[in-house]
């Protein structure tokens, strides 16, 4: 209701109080209305703003309560000092003498000669940036004068089709070092041409390196046929340790899959990730032994016969979770079950390092696994939550993929070779998006199998690359 100011004047004093009364209410009420709708919009500009932070795929968003602390972990080994530098035949080694200065050989409060001695120290320095090599060709061409047939020499060196407006080309160890730096050493490839020019002096663009990895990658090209002769070798290999994880192409979730030996890693990038895309790798044949997560894709039949040891570390971190959740008597089948696990762990440990032989080996090992088959009995336990482990962890014991590390200690009680193998992977997905389409996936799973194999062979992953760009043969 509106009022004129003649209707308030007429008004009496109490109505006049009555309408103060009610006008203060409705703006009390619209200042809490704006209070809201304010405190909305902040909310809503504080989610709009994290959506489009540079949040690296499968980022949670989110800090862990409990981050670890930065540094060395405890048992990891100790510090060192820096040990001196073994020059190789490459190196350039300068002898430079440092003697006292005048001054410097009377002793300053007593003025006596000084006992003097020598000490080696080193400066382990780069040089400058190199100077480039051109190679400047003349190819010499014949033309038929009849038929115009053209025939061109030929030189290593050179491409096939290196003429024209591909006539200048960078050499393979500017290749090898701008692809080690994407693929071996997780830099962005956007990034890699300005780290090229900075320590080689050699201005090569994105694209040309990109373009290099795909025809070395593709329609048989050098590194595709060393990947497929790496994946033979997995296949013939006695021991071999997989994992997957999460991969983009485009926007399209996939999977990257590694395998990896003491000497080999091949990976592949795939839709899926279920036992024919395993076996896709292995082959029907595979007769070595093969180290897992408790993944359902390694649960198929096509597997029965494999012999399989899951990964020990995922068992005791699922005990841990359920034995966290109880309280009393209730936690003791995890508590025995973990220590039974821990135990057998150590025992593989000590034989690895020499520490125990074969004989004592297998004799304790005997004794922990009668140990551990008592405490996987079947039976029905009070808490639903054991009952489950129970169920779950015997099925794997009755098939032999709990302790096959006991019985035969080639293969790790662990799956660590594997999350090793990858984790450079899940580095790599964080800074370079993964894959924009089918093509550079495929590329991808090439050349990282190419150069991570290498790093597990030879101390110089680029210069191996690059003598394998001049068709030297793979290391063994």
């Amino acid at each position: 209701m509106s009022f004129t100011d003649e209707d308030l004047l007429q008004l009496p004093a109490k109505e006049l109080v009555a309408i103060i009364r009610r006008l203060e209410q409705r703006i009390a009420e619209q200042d809490a209305q704006i209070a809201a709708l304010i405190k909305g919009m902040e909310k809503l500009s504080q989610a709009v703003r994290e959506s489009h932070r540079g949040h690296a795929p499968f980022s949670k968003g989110r800090s862990k309560p409990d981050p670890k602390k930065p540094g060395r972990r405890a048992g990891k080994g100790n510090f060192t000092q820096r040990p001196e530098p073994g020059p190789t035949p490459a190196d350039e080694v300068q002898d430079i003498d440092v003697p006292l200065e005048v001054d410097q050989r009377l002793c300053p409060q007593c003025q006596v000669p000084l006992d003097t001695a020598d000490e080696q120290v080193t400066v382990e320095d780069a040089p400058p940036v190199p100077r480039r090599v051109i190679k400047r060709f003349t190819v010499q061409t014949g033309r038929c004068p009849q038929c115009g047939f053209r025939v061109r020499g030929s030189h290593p060196e050179l491409g096939r089709h290196q003429c024209g407006a591909n006539a200048h080309q960078a050499g393979p160890n500017a290749i090898a070092q701008g692809l080690a730096l994407h693929y071996h050493s997780g830099l962005p490839m956007r990034k890699v041409p300005h780290v090229l020019a900075q320590h080689t002096g050699i201005k090569i663009s994105q694209s040309a390196l990109t373009q290099a990895a795909g025809r070395l990658s593709h329609n048989e090209g050098i590194m595709e046929r060393h990947y497929e002769a790496l994946r033979d070798e997995i296949r013939r290999s006695p021991v071999v340790n997989t994992d997957d994880t999460g991969w983009r192409i485009g926007a399209t979730l996939v999977f990257l899959m590694g395998f990896f030996t003491r000497s080999t890693a091949v990976y592949q990038v795939r839709g899926q990730h279920r036992h024919q895309e395993v076996m896709e790798v292995l082959g029907t044949g595979f007769g070595g032994l093969l180290g897992t997560d408790r993944g359902s894709s390694y649960e198929a039949q096509a597997l029965d016969n494999v012999q399989m040891q899951k990964c020990l570390s995922h068992v005791l971190k699922n005990l841990s979770a359920v034995e966290e959740a109880k309280t009393g008597r209730a936690r003791a089948f995890s508590r025995q079950l973990k220590a039974t696990l821990r135990e057998g762990i150590a025992l593989w440990q000590q034989q690895q390092a020499g520490k125990l032989d074969r004989a004592s080996y297998f004799a304790r090992a005997e004794e922990l696994d009668d140990r551990l088959t008592h405490q996987l009995r079947a039976r029905i336990l009070s808490d639903a939550d054991n009952q489950r482990m129970l169920d779950g962890i015997g099925r794997q014991h009755e098939r032999g993929r709990l302790t096959l590390f006991l019985l035969q200690p080639e293969i790790e009680p662990t799956n660590n070779r594997a999350e090793r193998g990858l984790r450079p992977a899940v580095i790599a997905r964080k800074v370079s998006q993964c894959s924009k389409n089918q093509r550079g996936a495929h590329t991808y799973e090439v050349l990282k199998s190419v150069f991570t194999t290498l790093a597990l062979r030879t101390e110089d992953v680029t210069r191996s690359f690059a003598a394998l760009l001049r068709g030297e043969a793979f290391p063994a």
